[in-house]
């Protein structure tokens, strides 16, 4: 193991890395601290430089469903490594994990692989432009879709405003150019459909958000943005990078029954390496560049190693029956957590779909929308995000991320995890 503690290796990188950090959320800024750095992988854990060993339940934050290092995907990628890392020419693998995504989604005839999920996201808005010849974008508060532009938008009062920059280096033009509405607001988003329906080229919406909490959204809410974009003749876009694969081998438009013009991926079929992805009818993604006006290109997009994990990782998936698994440890989750959790005097609730769960600290009721959120839950997260680092369970660093279950984390490591939550949520202040 290295001699430098993670603290002096987070100082090192502030040196030639803006914040010591190639990604905001990785610097602890929400509950204080040096972040670790991690030096390897076991199944459900992880170890850092100094040694420490750490059950995890962020998993690189999604992608990793069947655990660290895999025996089978890492054989296939080292493997296919020693073959070639990039070509920037067609290869076979790109070609059989396409026809494995459009197997696999409701509605996907074809898709269009990239390196991830924002520029998936981007693409796929910029086909959605191109496609109805329309400007405006619609969004939803608490819902993230990378860090392109004109999806950098918060949003303002009432019922849909024009999007405001949540970012300095975005136009204010451009991002005008985006509606912001609530979760769960049928009324909003038939206001603004009534107002602009002319103008809207595509609604985007986590049909899972996962971004900011876990903002469960009732079926009936999407069926009314579906019968909304179809009547106003605009696109609806799944954004799929964190629940695609991942809650049912169709997505959440499986999970739901709601099939939507145009979706994105990423995480899973990376099978841990950077893949990301969009794609929909042939009619629709025949706007893209080589057969229509639609420009987008990548040099790694397809890239031979990483079109090989993934694929790896989604026929395990299906061999392994994986979906049926992961909800099975949901569930004994979701139950030993009520158990452990009964009777502590803390604000706490959770929310689950799947193998993606989310411990809220505002009350006994989980939000639905970004407006629901207490911006004070934070500070009983930050205590306990460090008292569960101590005792070796790693959890995202913001109160408002979710956490994710794999494979290979086993019935052991779910009752240590809701053991030591309860451990800590009642021990008496330092």
């Amino acid at each position: 193991m290295s001699k430098e503690t993670n603290a002096e290796l987070h100082e090192r990188a502030r040196k030639v890395i803006p914040g010591g950090v190639n990604s905001p959320v990785r610097a602890f800024g929400a509950v204080g601290g040096s972040p670790r750095f991690f030096a390897r992988g076991e199944g459900a854990y992880v170890v850092d430089e100094e040694g420490k060993r750490y059950l995890d339940f962020m998993q690189s934050w999604g992608p990793l469903i069947l655990g660290h290092c895999h025996p089978e995907v890492i054989e296939v990628i080292q493997n296919k490594a020693a073959l070639g890392t990039s070509f920037g020419a067609p290869c076979r693998v790109e070609v059989e994990l396409a026809e494995a995504v459009v197997a696999a989604y409701p509605g996907l005839e074809q898709v269009r692989f990239v390196s991830s999920g924002t520029e998936a996201v981007m693409s796929a808005i910029r086909l959605a432009r191109g496609a109805t010849g329309r400007d405006l974008i619609v969004k939803f508060a608490g819902c993230y879709h990378g860090h392109a532009d004109h999806l950098l938008v918060a949003a303002g009062s009432g019922l849909a405003t024009a999007g405001q920059p949540s970012s300095a280096g975005v136009p204010k033009d451009f991002a005008a150019l985006t509606r912001v509405l609530p979760l769960n607001d049928e009324a909003a988003a038939k206001a603004l459909f009534a107002a602009e329906g002319s103008r809207i080229a595509a609604v985007i919406i986590e049909p899972i958000p996962a971004n900011n909490g876990l903002l469960l959204q009732p079926k009936e809410f999407l069926l009314t943005l579906r019968r909304l974009t179809q009547e106003a003749g605009a696109l609806l876009i799944f954004d799929e990078v964190i629940s695609g694969f991942r809650v049912a081998k169709g997505g959440a438009a499986e999970l739901f029954g709601i099939t939507p013009d145009l979706a994105t991926f990423g995480k899973v079929i990376g099978g841990g390496l950077p893949v990301g992805a969009y794609g929909g009818s042939k009619a629709l993604m025949s706007h893209i560049a080589p057969e229509g006006p639609v420009y987008q290109a990548g040099t790694l997009s397809g890239n031979p190693v990483a079109m090989a994990a993934g694929l790896a990782t989604l026929r395990i998936l299906e061999r392994e029956k994986a979906w049926t698994k992961l909800e099975e440890m949901g569930a004994r989750l979701e139950k030993e957590i009520n158990t452990q959790l009964a009777g502590v005097n803390v604000p706490w609730a959770l929310t689950r779909v799947g193998s993606i769960f989310w411990l809220s600290f505002q009350g006994k009721e989980a939000p639905r929308s970004a407006e629901a959120l207490d911006q004070n839950a934070g500070a009983l997260f930050k205590p306990l995000f460090h008292a569960m680092l101590d005792r070796g369970i790693y959890l995202p660093p913001s109160a408002y991320e979710v956490m994710f279950l794999g494979l290979a984390h086993t019935d052991a490591d779910i009752a240590l995890f809701a053991k030591t939550l309860r451990e800590v949520l009642t021990a008496p202040p330092a």
